[in-house]
């Protein structure tokens, strides 16, 4: 090793070099750098602070930053790069109090494609990685979300101090593991329909957004009824949201509903995440997600295999244990949430304006 000093000023210049693989811009550009440190024998620690923990293989940031060190500074010795995270997000919910850095609203052009089990699997794959996140079925005459995570208590109703020091009551949402849920499936019997008109649904879903005791949340994830109704003109109105994702199978039939769905939600202003292929595998076919998300322009967020676990756990109230990693289906769903996640970090570094909402 050589005798030479070094500096932290010339170890962040070198930084400036290192692009971020997932977004292909700088590190120092993106202020992910928190701190640079030199130690004994000129080793390095560079803090490293990632957009989300759902952040995928970080390794590759180390490994980055290593060899660029290694062309321009060989007197750099060992380098060590600790990881921190800090999920950022529009915040657009204050107006009506939600506390959600980031709303992301999960869709379908047709019934019957999985949607409730991938919004399920999102928020659970989610928490998984660390983040704080709550699950809300605005799917209001068919919820599924207590029976795929196996919870059927009634919410309480709880009093809260506003800022002006009234009392406000607010719905406690159920705790599943640290995970909050609000559905209308927790106000009904299970075998009871629900039947309502457009107005009363309206209410509904600003209720559980507005007067529910989300707390502080990372990501909020949606999970709509299925099609192209009023529910996703609802939460345009009400809050500007990180974007939508579109659940579709691999079939024709299935692809042609999805981009109804894809150009519902640009027509109601609500950036399109990306597409997800549900159900992928030798009955459905494999593949028209991906390629219909190419000729639509919109990132493909993965694939999820038809593997009868993730309906054996759906049934069962287990879908935790479908995103395992010692389940089949577990590498596929956790990739889906590191790239729903992914895409909400980059559209962060855009400067978004807020479009006006032309009346349909």
């Amino acid at each position: 090793m050589s005798d030479i000093s070094l500096t932290e000023t010339q170890v962040r210049e070198c930084l400036r070099m290192v692009n971020d693989p997932e977004i292909g811009r700088s590190l120092v550009e993106l202020d992910m750098v928190r701190q640079v440190r030199i130690g004994a024998g000129n080793s390095v620690e560079v803090s490293v602070e990632l957009p989300t923990p759902a952040y995928p293989r970080r390794e590759r940031i180390a490994q980055s930053i290593e060899a660029v060190l290694a062309a321009r500074l060989p007197q750099a010795g060992p380098l060590t790069v600790p990881y921190s995270w800090k999920v950022k997000g529009k915040e657009t919910g204050g107006a009506i109090g939600l506390r959600a850095k980031n709303v992301i609203a999960v869709g379908s052009g047709k019934g019957g494609v999985g949607k409730s089990t991938v919004a399920a699997a999102l928020a659970v794959g989610l928490q998984h990685f660390g983040a704080k996140v709550g699950l809300m079925d605005a799917d209001i005459y068919g919820p599924s979300v207590p029976h795929l995570l196996g919870v059927n208590h009634r919410p309480e109703i709880v009093e809260q101090k506003g800022p002006d020091g009234q009392v406000i009551r607010r719905i406690q949402p159920i705790d599943a593991q640290g995970l909050k849920l609000m559905s209308i499936g927790f106000l009904v019997n299970a075998d009871e329909p629900v039947i309502v008109r457009g107005p009363i649904l309206h209410r509904t879903i600003q209720q559980f957004l507005q007067e529910t005791a989300w707390g502080d949340l990372d990501y909020l994830i949606i999970d709509l009824p299925p099609g192209t109704g009023d529910i996703a003109l609802t939460l345009s109105q009400l809050l500007g949201l990180a974007g939508a994702v579109i659940v579709c199978t691999p079939q024709q039939l299935a692809l042609l509903d999805a981009v109804k769905a894809l150009n519902m939600f640009r027509k109601v202003k609500i950036p399109v995440l990306g597409i997800v292929e549900n159900m992928s595998g030798d009955v459905f076919g494999r593949g028209g997600a991906k390629q219909k998300a190419a000729e639509m322009g919109v990132p493909f967020l993965g694939e999820i295999p038809m593997e009868t676990g993730i309906r054996i756990n759906g049934d069962a109230g287990r879908i935790r244990d479908a995103i395992s990693e010692q389940s089949p289906s577990g590498t596929y769903l956790l990739s889906m949430c590191e790239q729903v996640a992914m895409q909400i970090a980059r559209s962060l570094l855009e400067t978004p304006s807020m479009p006006t909402l032309e009346i349909l």
